[in-house]
Order: C-alpha cells, then sequence, then structure tokens
C-alpha cells in the first residue's frame, strides 16, 4: 500500500512539474502518449461529448485552405491524424497533409484515417522540423501546442515553414471567464476527467496532467501576443463553447 502511494505520488509530481514546462516536459509528454495511444480517440471523444469533432472542423475551417487547395498543409502534432482526416475528406481538397508528431505510437493509432494517399504522417519534434523554408501552404495544430516544451520555439518554427501570407491554426482549451462556468469546468477537468481518463486508459498520469497544462497555457490574449511576437500578423481568436476552448488564427508576414 505505501508503495503504491509513494508511486503515485511520484507520477503526481511529474505530472505537475511537465506541466510547467522545461526540459523534463519533452520527455514526459512523448511517453505519456506513446502508452495512451490505443484508448486516444475514444477518450477524447467520450469525454468531450464528443464537441471535439465540431471544434476540429470549424478549426480546419478557419485554416482557408481554400486558397490553395493542391498545397501541402502541415497538421502540427497532429497525434492520430483526426486533423489530417478532416482536412483530407473536405470537398475540394487535392492537396497534400504532413502529419508530424514525435509520439510514433499516435500516429500508428491514427493509420488508415482519411481519404488513402493524402496524408504522410511524420515522427518528428514541432521544435525541429523536417521541412524546408516556406514550404507548407498552411499549419494547423489541434490541443497539442500545450504540449510544447518550449511554446515560443515551437511558434517561430511553424513561421519558418509556412508560406508568406499563409495562415497558422491553433486550436486550444481555455479557461472559461464566467465564474460559474469556470468552477464547473474545473470541478470536471481535475475530478472527472482523470477519473474516468485514468480507468479506461489505465494511465492516471496523463489525465492529472492535462488540467495541470491547460492552467499552464497562455490566456488567448497572452497567446495572441506570443503569435505577433515570434512574427505572425493578422492575429485573432474565436472562443468556443462557453469559453473552454478557443481558435486562435495568424498568418506569416
Amino acid at each position: 500500500m505505501t508503495a503504491h502511494t509513494d508511486e503515485q505520488r511520484i507520477e503526481k509530481s511529474r505530472a505537475a512539474a511537465a506541466a510547467a514546462g522545461g526540459a523534463v516536459k519533452r520527455d514526459y509528454v512523448r511517453s505519456v502518449f506513446e502508452q495512451i495511444a490505443p484508448s486516444y480517440d475514444l477518450l477524447n471523444h467520450l469525454l468531450s461529448l464528443n464537441i471535439d469533432r465540431r471544434w476540429r472542423r470549424r478549426a480546419v475551417a478557419a485554416l482557408d485552405w481554400r486558397r490553395d487547395p493542391a498545397g501541402t498543409f502541415l497538421d502540427l502534432c497532429a497525434g492520430t491524424m483526426d486533423v489530417a482526416a478532416t482536412l483530407s475528406e473536405s470537398p475540394g481538397f487535392t492537396g497534400r497533409i504532413v502529419a508530424a508528431d514525435f509520439a510514433e505510437a499516435m500516429l500508428r493509432a491514427g493509420l488508415g484515417k482519411g481519404v488513402a494517399g493524402a496524408t504522410a504522417p511524420v515522427v518528428a519534434d514541432a521544435l525541429r522540423l523536417p521541412l524546408a523554408d516556406g514550404s507548407v501552404s498552411g499549419a494547423i495544430v489541434a490541443f497539442g501546442a500545450r504540449n510544447l516544451a518550449d511554446l515560443d520555439a515551437g511558434l517561430r518554427e511553424v513561421h519558418r515553414v509556412l508560406k508568406t501570407g499563409a495562415r497558422f491554426v491553433i486550436l486550444e482549451f481555455t479557461t472559461p471567464r464566467s465564474p460559474i462556468v469556470r468552477a464547473l469546468y474545473h470541478a470536471y477537468f481535475h475530478h472527472v476527467l482523470p477519473l474516468i481518463g485514468g480507468m479506461i486508459s489505465g494511465h492516471h498520469s496523463a489525465y492529472r496532467y492535462l488540467p495541470r497544462s491547460v492552467l499552464h497555457f497562455p490566456a488567448e490574449a497572452e497567446l495572441a501576443r506570443r503569435l505577433t511576437a515570434a512574427g505572425f500578423s493578422a492575429v485573432r481568436y474565436d472562443s468556443l463553447t462557453l469559453g473552454i476552448a478557443a481558435i486562435h488564427i495568424a498568418e506569416r508576414r
């Protein structure tokens, strides 16, 4: 019992340290997502009551891919490639999607999604993308920006690979402004989600990390400022579903 309790305490400590960022975050995040890959899609849809599907469709629409429907697009921190699949299945899209993630198990769990041949999964760190300068027509990251070990470096790396005028879209959890909604949100995120997520995935630490990582992620205005500092222009954002998530849109100068 004591050993089990000590193990839980260590895992909680690791989750808290990773959420705060720094060198420990990269290794922790990759390890966690490698382990929860088999149950990731099920839990995503279950714990969000399938709202995440609608959010992803809105984020893909915000990418404005129709400006270059045959271009190459980047799905950053692609996970199980839900975003890539949504984009590839969009009527009129004939381009190619590079789905980059450093957790190979996540990419493998998403194989077979979307239009055959449209997506190229690549095991790569978001801070060191194997893409040439100005080579992609748009980039999108859904629920992955808060997992970057160095957010500002990640924003600069996306800026590097985008063509001039191309869009970058970030879909991410935020903290609701309404006190009532915020209280319900925190109750769910800190108690219900870790319980259900831990039970189904068998990895309790991963679902303790999630609410902590959201708390450490910049609020909308601050993220907009950091996008501008990374070189982006025309930065704006829209809140979703009572402010529990937001879509940020920016363009490469």
